[in-house]
């Protein structure tokens, strides 16, 4: 199955993402990440434990975003630079940077989020 963004749930999703909505973006990929096997499946399940982690930053919930941050990261990271278009090398980056300030490591706020950026590229 490929993840289309352009396209119902997914576009959804990540429209309710990218304006702060992540309750909102958590469910409609949840509908779509019901539908999937294989690495996509596991792909947006990292995607919507980003979204989970970005909702616990906006409710003030540093234990629970961090908990779901290293979740997030560890499935990403076994994906390549770019997969379904998604530049995953840099969300890493932005949710390490995340991960830095949670844990105490870091001063400095990073993005207001990390941002899933869209390529021409696919897997």
């Amino acid at each position: 199955m490929t993840l289309d963004w352009n396209l119902g749930a997914l576009a959804d999703g990540l429209r309710c993402y990218r304006s702060q909505e992540f309750f909102a973006a958590h469910e409609h990929w949840e509908n779509v990440w019901r539908e999937c096997h294989g690495p996509e499946k596991s792909f947006l399940q990292a995607l919507i434990q980003l979204a989970v982690a970005c909702h616990h930053l906006r409710q003030n919930n540093s234990r629970g975003a961090a908990s779901m941050l290293k979740k997030s990261l560890r499935r990403l990271e076994s994906y390549p630079a770019h997969f379904e278009r998604v530049d995953v090398t840099l969300l890493c980056r932005e949710v390490e940077a995340w991960l830095e300030v949670l844990e105490g490591s870091s001063p400095a706020i990073p993005a207001p989020v990390p941002q899933i950026r869209l390529t021409s590229l696919s897997r």
